[in-house]
C-alpha cells in the first residue's frame, strides 16, 4: 500500500487575506480553483515545491485554501466554531477502498463508510481525528492517478448515490465531423473547446453507465466489436481499452447484467448490445439479461429511412427479438427501484434520458441529449440531431432540474470528464466538481 502527502487544506474566513501571505509574501502558484458544489466550499490550490526540478506536477504536494461558498458549509461551521486554520491532511493512497478496509481492521474509526466524490473528481473517505491523534485525515484516490488527468480518460468512475452504487465505464474511443458534432454553432467557438484531427473528426467516448441496486443494470453498451476495418476506419475508433476491461475493473462479467437499457439504438450506444460468436453468429452479449428498449425507438430503428439509416444497425438490436430477451416500454416509467426513463425526443424522436433517485439524491445519464460538457449551453446543438428545437427545449428544463436538484450529470460522450455538477453563473450553465486543464472547466457565454 502507498502512501504519500497529497495536501493540507487549510480553512479560510478571508481568501483575499490569505491569498496575501501564501500566493504574495511566499509567492506559491494558484495552479486552479475548484468548486465542490455538494460540500458548498470552493478549493484553491497552491503547489509547494520548484516547478522547474526535475519533479512532475503530479508529484508535488499542494496547499488548498478551503472558502466556504454558504452558510450551511462545513468549512463555515468550522471556520464558526475554531476559527481559519488547519482543517486536513490529505493522504494520497493507489486503493481507496483497501486503504479504508486496512484502518477499519485496525479499529480506526471512518467517517465515510464509502469513497465519495471530492474536488478534482477524486474518491475521497475521511478519517475521524478520534483515531488520528487530533488530525483530521482525507484518504484520496486520485481520479486519473494524477493531478492532472490524460486528454482522452479510459478509468472507471465509482459513484455511491443513497443505496445505489453508480459505475461509469468506458467502451474506448470514436470520431465524428466536429461541424456535425456542434450544428450551427461557427467552428471559431466550438475549436475553443475541442481539438479536431486532420480529417476535421473531434474525439468522443463511449462511457455506459452500470446501476447496482436490487439489481444490475447496464445503460447503453458502447460501440462493440463486431464491425469492419473500413467502418473503423471513417470512425476513428480506438477499442483498445474497452468495455470488457472495464466490466472486469469494476469486479462483472456479462453474465452479473440482469437489466440492459438503451436511451437508443444507434451504433455508438447499442453496438456492444450484440456479439458475433465463432460460429459468425450475432446473438445477445449479456446472457442473463432482458433488454429494455421504448417502442417507438424500436419501430424507428427497424424502419429506418434515408436521414437515420447509416445510424441503425440491424446486428446491433434484431438479434435481441429473435432471442426472445427484448422487452418494449411505451412511456417515462420506473425501469428498476430508483431508475426511470424519460423521454426528451430531439436526438431521435423518441431518445430517452435515465433519471437516478436514492436516498434524497439523483443523478442522471444524459446520453445525447448533452452528449459532452461542451454542448451544456442550450443552442449547442448536434447536426445529427433529427428534432433540434426539441433538444433545445429538452435541455433548458433538464439544466433547470439539474441546478435545483444538485443533480449528478454522467456525459456518455466526454472524453476527459465522466460526471459533474451544473451550477447557474450570472444565469449561464457551468460544470462544477469537474476536472479541467486548470481546476474546474469554464462554462460558455451563453443565456439559457
Amino acid at each position: 500500500m502507498k502512501v504519500s502527502l497529497d495536501h493540507i487544506g487549510i480553512a479560510v474566513g478571508d481568501l483575499e487575506a490569505a491569498l496575501r501571505f501564501y500566493r504574495d509574501a511566499l509567492g506559491l502558484e494558484v495552479s486552479g480553483s475548484e468548486e465542490v458544489a455538494i460540500q458548498r466550499v470552493r478549493a484553491h490550490f497552491l503547489m509547494l515545491g520548484d516547478s522547474t526540478g526535475a519533479d512532475s506536477e503530479d508529484a508535488r504536494a499542494a496547499l488548498e485554501l478551503l472558502e466556504a461558498t454558504g452558510p450551511d458549509s462545513p468549512i463555515a461551521k468550522f471556520v464558526d466554531k475554531r476559527g481559519p486554520g488547519l482543517h486536513h491532511i490529505t493522504l494520497s493512497v493507489d486503493d481507496i477502498r483497501a486503504t479504508m478496509a486496512r484502518v477499519s481492521a485496525r479499529g480506526a474509526k471512518l467517517i465515510d463508510e464509502h469513497p465519495r466524490i471530492g474536488a478534482e473528481g477524486a474518491l475521497v473517505a475521511f478519517v475521524h481525528p478520534s483515531s488520528t491523534h487530533g488530525v483530521l485525515i482525507e484518504l484520496k484516490q486520485s481520479a486519473s492517478g494524477g493531478r492532472r488527468p490524460a486528454v482522452e480518460d479510459q478509468t472507471i468512475r465509482r459513484f455511491v448515490l443513497g443505496d445505489l452504487e453508480l459505475v461509469s465505464l468506458y467502451d474506448g474511443f470514436f470520431r465524428l465531423d466536429g461541424g456535425s458534432m456542434f450544428g450551427t454553432v461557427p467552428r471559431s467557438l466550438w475549436s475553443s473547446q475541442v481539438t479536431p484531427d486532420a480529417r476535421h473528426r473531434i474525439p468522443l467516448a463511449m462511457r455506459p453507465l452500470v446501476v447496482r441496486g436490487a439489481r444490475t443494470m447496464l445503460v447503453d453498451a458502447g460501440i462493440g466489436d463486431k464491425e469492419h476495418e473500413k467502418f473503423c476506419d471513417i470512425y476513428g475508433v480506438e477499442r483498445g481499452r474497452n468495455l470488457d476491461h472495464a466490466l472486469a475493473e469494476a469486479g462483472l462479467g456479462p453474465e452479473d447484467i440482469d437489466l440492459v437499457l438503451a436511451t437508443h439504438l444507434h451504433f455508438d450506444h447499442a453496438g456492444g448490445f450484440t456479439i458475433r460468436d465463432a460460429a459468425g453468429r450475432v446473438r445477445p452479449r449479456f446472457p442473463r439479461a432482458r433488454y429494455v428498449v421504448r417502442r417507438g425507438e424500436w419501430d424507428d430503428a427497424t424502419h429506418p429511412h434515408e436521414r437515420n439509416r447509416a445510424s441503425y444497425l440491424p446486428d446491433n438490436f434484431q438479434p435481441l427479438a429473435e432471442a426472445g430477451v427484448l422487452e418494449l416500454v411505451s412511456d417515462d416509467q420506473t425501469i428498476m427501484p430508483g431508475v426511470r426513463v424519460r423521454r426528451t425526443g430531439g436526438h431521435t424522436d423518441h431518445h430517452q434520458i435515465v433519471v437516478i433517485d436514492s436516498g434524497g439524491q439523483q443523478a442522471a445519464f444524459v446520453a445525447d441529449l448533452m452528449p459532452t460538457t461542451a454542448h451544456l449551453p442550450p443552442a449547442w446543438i448536434m447536426g445529427f440531431d433529427l428534432f433540434p428545437m426539441e433538444t433545445l427545449t429538452a435541455k433548458k428544463n433538464f439544466i433547470r432540474e439539474a441546478v435545483d436538484r444538485h443533480t449528478l450529470v454522467f456525459f456518455e460522450h466526454d472524453p476527459r470528464l465522466a460526471a459533474g455538477y451544473i451550477q447557474l453563473e450570472n444565469g449561464k450553465p457551468r460544470i462544477l466538481g469537474t476536472v479541467g486543464s486548470h481546476g474546474a472547466r469554464d462554462g460558455h457565454d451563453e443565456s439559457l
